[in-house]
């Protein structure tokens, strides 16, 4: 189809189909994704590692190149959670191999064990198309059982990286029981942790009806190859491959089937192609789903470049080969917002881009904006120059500054990430979600947030060293300086520093958020203890906030409460009369008892500055001057709408030792100083 919108009007162009239409009232944005994934699956659970910061490259030639980058994050002190292989790791580019020379199996598994060890994950690529090779298994067990799609009764033959490939066809049982054959022989061989599946579009080389050329090889085996080298012919005898009406294939009016499956080649029970294009990537997550979640039992991890609707119950998604500019930086934003809002809450895009090269200033910028990305991965291309955030001084600088606060608020996200299975609820989210009467956010894409209340005002233009950013009305606290607050009462917009390693990242009022101390890997992370962050409105004498927490063992297949292996926390605070209130309550405390994590600190922020924190009580004792437990009293400084000063201090609890899994409640009063 082609869409047209011309903002009074929405015209559809099609060119077969039927229209089923569902409307989903809301009324609240989040009350509409609620109803849309509700219909269409839920948000795959992810696991917990998978909200890590992530590592690839295409052009990792042999396992050293892969075991030097590791051994370099690690030296830089950038967290990393995730190693990736492009296709380099394979034999020739063919799917579940191992190239004998520079990926050798026992070196291999030597290194994985080391890194599985420390609690580190590897994942691969795997692309659609199979290589045509008689001494080939994959290739073997896949003839034998009859798993390809055909073109008049043949598979049909296309031309990806390994040179001429078949196509599984998802839409057949038999293909999806030999797919989740393939990937259990490859994960005995590689225990990978996830799986990569690209080009799944599906993306061919060649179009139309092609040949093996006789006497000649294809591809030459010099460099990747994406150009065409089988014999091909246009297909333009039936109405499927040449309709009447032409689409704007690519934004170049090709044929239908340009670069892709010829669209009469035919699937299981006689679908054509024409019809089930569109589905190719979405049946390939389905049956990869399966696979993997058939291996261990475990929650499965997987990466599509092609998603519909739906995908996001099944895989998280890259926006695909994003260029290291300016704009694609901008671009990569809005592409995340409408993910979370099509059901795939799970995304990111490549941070420094994928080609060309990016600069030195770009990079830092991008992973101080990528480092907030649901999905968080450094990726580039093949020709480009080496990229890891360590490359540069200065982006290592951005990188710890970004990702040690990422890291910090993985328990955040981790909720976050649970929220969207549950309610379909996006990661990031634009503005408008958490301020839908505030119209001034309406299209508003160079900021978003993180949950309801966690907004990232990052620098977008080459050469700035501050931005100007939009807060809605009410008090906005600064995560990376506390102290410092912008509150107003109809909206603010407010020019912030942002010299090359800062990214303003603010909390905002009502809201209750758990951090922990962060780390080097999120396996570490996730052991240290909590702090609790409380905002209130700015200098109000009565006022409330709340915040929750979801703790499981995220290898489960399920993310649920009431397994045995979960535990969910609703946390409260109020103010009132001059008396403050921190308390949680627990649902399930079992699990997060056992894993020993407490609450080291609560800091609570926006009290009205003419008090002093004093008569401290937890769980209804009082805590004395003997007591290890220190309370202390900090000014904060914030701007108000006209440019005036409201006083405010932040209290802070610390050396507390409180048991997540157990309901606590601490008060203290803010009498007034004398």
């Amino acid at each position: 189809m082609d869409v047209f919108y011309r903002g009074t009007s929405l015209t559809y162009k099609v060119i077969g189909g039927v229209f089923d239409f569902y409307f989903f009232a809301g009324p609240t944005p989040l009350g509409v994704i609620d109803q849309y994934t509700s219909f269409v699956g839920r948000p795959a659970p992810m696991p917990y590692w998978s909200l890590g910061f992530h590592q690839c490259r295409w052009g990792y030639h042999n396992l050293s190149v892969v075991e030097d980058v590791v051994a370099n994050y690690q030296k830089a002190q950038i967290p990393l959670d995730v190693i990736w292989n492009d296709d380099d790791h394979m034999d020739g580019h063919k799917d579940f191999t191992l190239n004998p020379i520079n990926y050798p199996h026992s070196k291999l598994s030597a290194f994985l064990d080391k890194i599985h060890s420390i609690g580190m994950k590897y994942i691969v690529l795997i692309d659609p198309g199979i290589a045509v090779n008689s001494s080939y298994g994959v290739y073997q067990r896949g003839i034998s059982n009859d798993v390809f799609i055909k073109y008049e009764d043949e598979p049909y033959l296309a031309q990806v990286w390994p040179g001429a490939v078949y196509f599984p066809d998802f839409l057949n049982p038999k293909t999806v029981s030999w797919w989740g054959d393939e990937i259990r022989r490859f994960h005995e061989l590689v225990p990978v942790d996830g799986l990569w599946i690209d080009m799944n579009e599906a993306s061919n080389f060649c179009s139309g009806k092609c040949t093996i050329p006789k006497g000649k090889q294809c591809p030459t085996g010099t460099g990747p190859g994406w150009d065409c080298c089988l014999d091909c012919k246009n297909i333009t005898k039936t109405r499927w491959d040449a309709p009447p009406y032409k689409i704007n294939a690519s934004g170049l009016q090709k044929p239908v089937g340009f670069k892709t499956i010829a669209t009469s080649a035919v699937h299981y029970n006689g679908v054509l192609e024409y019809d089930a294009h569109s589905l190719y990537g979405f049946s390939q997550s389905i049956a990869t789903h399966k696979a993997l979640q058939g291996l261990e039992g475990k929650r499965p991890f997987i990466l599509s470049r092609s998603t519909y609707v739906g995908s996001g119950q099944y895989a998280a998604h890259w926006t695909g080969d994003n260029q290291g500019t300016w704009e694609n930086l901008r671009y990569s934003i809005s592409t995340m917002l409408n993910f979370g809002i099509f059901g795939v809450p799970m995304v990111g895009s490549d941070i420094c881009g994928f080609y060309p090269q990016p600069t030195e200033e770009l990079c830092n910028r991008w992973i101080e904006v990528g480092a907030f990305y649901p999905f968080s991965r450094d990726h580039a291309n093949y020709y480009s120059p080496r990229q890891e955030l360590y490359q540069w001084e200065s982006v290592a600088e951005s990188a710890r500054n970004a990702l040690g606060m990422r890291y910090k608020l993985l328990p955040y996200l981790y909720t976050l990430n649970y929220e969207a299975h549950i309610s379909g609820a996006p990661i990031a989210r634009p503005l408008f979600f958490s301020f839908p009467t505030y119209t001034e956010v309406y299209g508003l894409s160079t900021q978003f947030l993180l949950g309801s209340s966690l907004m990232v005002s990052p620098v977008l233009e080459q050469g700035k060293s501050e931005v100007t950013a939009l807060f809605p009305p009410g008090s906005w606290y600064s995560l990376f300086d506390i102290t410092q607050t912008i509150t107003s009462k109809g909206g603010l917009k407010v020019t912030l520093d942002a010299p090359l390693h800062v990214v303003n990242v603010h909390l905002y009022q009502n809201t209750i958020l758990p951090m922990q101390q962060g780390g080097m890997i999120s396996k570490e992370a996730r052991k240290t203890p909590f702090n609790l962050i409380v905002t209130f409105p700015a200098g109000v004498s009565d006022g409330e906030a709340r915040g929750n927490l979801f703790i499981d063992d995220d290898e489960l297949p399920e993310m649920k409460l009431g397994n045995g292996y979960s535990t969910y926390i609703d946390f409260y605070a109020t103010v009132a009369k001059g008396t403050v209130k921190v308390w949680s309550e627990v649902q399930e405390g079992k699990f997060a008892l056992a894993q020993g994590l407490y609450i080291e600190k609560i800091s609570v922020l926006g009290l009205d500055g003419s008090g002093q924190a004093s008569a401290l009580e937890i769980d209804g004792k009082p805590v004395t001057n003997a007591s290890n437990i220190e309370l202390s009293t900090t000014k904060q400084n914030v701007l108000e709408d006209g440019g005036d000063k409201v006083k405010i201090v932040m209290v802070e609890i610390k050396d507390l030792s409180l048991d997540v899994g157990k309901n606590f409640a601490i008060t203290w009063n803010m009498g007034t100083k004398g």
